[in-house]
């Protein structure tokens, strides 16, 4: 198999030209139209395709599964193994929003659907599911398939630039007018078109400016699961240090000096010349980027989190009375990474030219304080370029949880990022898009088949 990215955009559109009816003489009216070629995007025209409905989906891009090609780092983490109880509670925002999608569309159906496909899949440390190829490229290919297979159409290199209404009587979706003035007649339109992260694969916030155009609140966009920015130079110093098995919280400081948690957890971290990065605190960065704004936030670094105070400062004991001649920075090796020691006896005021065995309790305590709690200012989170996903979106009061479709427009939903509802990382954002696309489509599919009775 060819990789996704040796095939060029002019390759992959032939393939579909070929495979999927999409010609210049395509037909511009449908059952449905579905915005954004994405993970929501593909499994919404799947889910109604399979329906026997005609099913259009409008990208702005080349080709299709531009932002699922980098998930991941290029591995594509579909979902998540865990239990449902585990999935709700990995959903920051909006979290008893997703309860009917996520059982109507599970994360066992998500992993039953690929491997129906064709698609070998593995499950790794956290209950990550990736595909056994380490290939996103593999799952843009299944979707892109499985969209044919059922007679979805792509129309590339277009933009939606408004949603037609009919607005005699209950107002009701009629089609789409894209950026070259032309229309596409449909009675369904779902809207799936990303948030605005990683803008360079199209996720420029188009979702959001649809949705205002047709009278919904867009709650404030921020962007999350992003790296952050740290005051000082230590991290710069620990560049490309990466941290495994350590912990993490995120707090605030209230009147009197009294620390107030926003998060902790136990993971990996990196540190970067601009500061953190790695799982933890890409998932902190959700709960710390409002906070940011008014407050100070520090994050605290515990490198030996499974030993206690006590029993870290006897293991510093027993390595000093094992070498009592050897300098303080040299007899760390054993106990943390070279590039940290510097830092490490910096922050504690130490001397690192000292011979262990001339280091008094008090220095000891004070270098035990540091390994187990090594502060660092947040400045601020790092921009769109870098976040993960969007936090905030269309807002899900303005949304039937059942079917995705919108409470005030007959016709018109909502799927995926575009939606005021984020997760952790671990593959539950994607398990957002594929429950959300999955309603979204078979609830417009259910439409299309009331009104084809209705003529019959």
């Amino acid at each position: 198999m060819k990789g996704y990215d040796k095939i060029s955009s002019n390759e992959l559109i032939s393939e579909f030209l070929q495979n999927s009816g999409c010609a210049k003489s395509m037909h511009k009216n449908y059952d449905i139209v579905v915005i954004g070629a994405g993970a929501a995007g593909m499994m919404a025209a799947i889910a109604a395709g399979r329906r026997g409905c005609r099913v259009c989906i409008v990208e702005r891009n080349e080709k299709p599964g531009k932002k699922i090609y980098i998930t991941g780092k290029g591995r594509c983490n579909i979902t998540n193994a865990c239990d449902m109880d585990e999935l709700f509670q990995n959903v920051m925002t909006n979290h008893k929003f997703m309860y009917s999608s996520f059982y109507r569309f599970t994360n066992e159906d998500v992993i039953a659907f690929f491997e129906k496909e064709g698609l070998s899949l593995k499950i790794e440390r956290g209950n990550r599911v990736f595909p056994a190829s380490d290939k996103s490229s593999d799952v843009i290919r299944v979707l892109s398939r499985a969209c044919r297979n059922c007679g979805v159409e792509f129309l590339f290199h277009s933009r939606v630039k408004s949603i037609l209404c009919e607005t005699d009587g209950l107002q009701a979706v009629k089609g789409v007018r894209l950026a070259d003035g032309s229309e596409i007649t449909a009675s369904q339109v779902i809207v799936a078109a990303g948030g605005r992260s990683y803008p360079s694969t199209g996720s420029e916030g188009d979702g959001y400016l649809l949705a205002e155009q047709t009278g919904h609140t867009v709650t404030r966009c921020l962007p999350s699961l992003v790296p952050m920015n740290v005051r000082g130079e230590e991290p710069s110093q620990m560049q490309g240090l990466s941290m495994k098995n350590v912990e993490m919280s995120f707090y605030t400081r209230k009147a009197g000096g009294k620390k107030k948690e926003l998060y902790r957890e136990f993971g990996e971290m990196m540190f970067t010349h601009f500061g953190i990065t790695g799982p933890i605190v890409l998932s902190a960065s959700s709960r710390i980027g409002s906070v940011l704004e008014t407050e100070q936030v520090y994050a605290e670094l515990d490198c030996k989190p499974a030993l206690s105070k006590e029993k870290l400062h006897r293991r510093i004991l027993r390595d000093f009375e094992s070498n009592p001649n050897v300098s303080l920075k040299n007899s760390l090796g054993g106990l943390l990474p070279r590039s940290m020691i510097p830092v490490v006896l910096e922050i504690g005021g130490l001397r690192g030219e000292k011979a262990v065995n001339q280091v008094t309790r008090e220095e000891r305590d004070r270098l035990v304080d540091v390994i187990k709690g090594m502060v660092f200012p947040i400045e601020s989170l790092r921009g769109w370029n870098e976040a993960i996903i969007t936090k905030g979106g269309v807002n899900v009061r303005e949304v039937n949880p059942a079917t995705m479709e919108s409470r005030q427009i007959h016709g018109l939903y909502f799927a995926g990022e575009v939606l005021d509802v984020d997760a952790l990382t671990g593959g539950f954002n994607l398990q957002i898009a594929w429950s959300t696309g999955y309603a979204a489509g078979e609830s417009a599919a259910e439409q299309i088949l009331v009104l084809h009775r209705e003529m019959a």
